[in-house]
């Protein structure tokens, strides 16, 4: 299979810089929790999650972003990502919170695949958008 010619490089270019804010809050988060941040915690046992769960949760979250930032297997992290923010979502709704913390996760998710989109040539032969 022949990979599709580029034919303007604007828009790899904008798909890393959208690819930055996904990998960046991912990375931050899951150093809060590899770290055991106390106000991650705190925030856990708050949610009624057990002693263990902050340690897998930032190890899956840590893998599923380097997934998503390495070229190769970005899909495969664009994939997991959304998993794993889908998993956000519902942790906020049945907790209850207010809609901007329940759209975080969802829009943070829209944005990984946007850049994911506009970064791989291949992605988008795959799915084009028509006018």
């Amino acid at each position: 299979m022949t990979e599709p010619q580029a034919s303007s490089p604007w828009p790899r270019r904008v798909g890393i810089a959208l690819s930055v804010l996904p990998v960046a809050m991912l990375l931050f988060s899951a150093s809060a929790k590899l770290g055991s941040n106390p106000e991650a915690v705190a925030g856990f046992k708050a949610m009624g999650y057990p002693d263990g769960a902050l340690l897998k949760l930032g190890i899956i979250e840590l893998v599923a972003t380097i997934l998503y930032a390495i070229p190769a297997t970005a899909v495969l992290g664009a994939i997991l990502v959304t998993g794993y923010l889908g998993g956000a979502v519902d942790v906020h709704v049945r907790g209850g919170d207010e809609l901007g913390k329940i759209l975080f996760p969802v829009i943070l998710g829209v944005i990984a695949w946007a850049g994911l989109y506009l970064r791989d040539p291949r992605l988008r032969a795959l799915l084009p958008i028509k006018r």
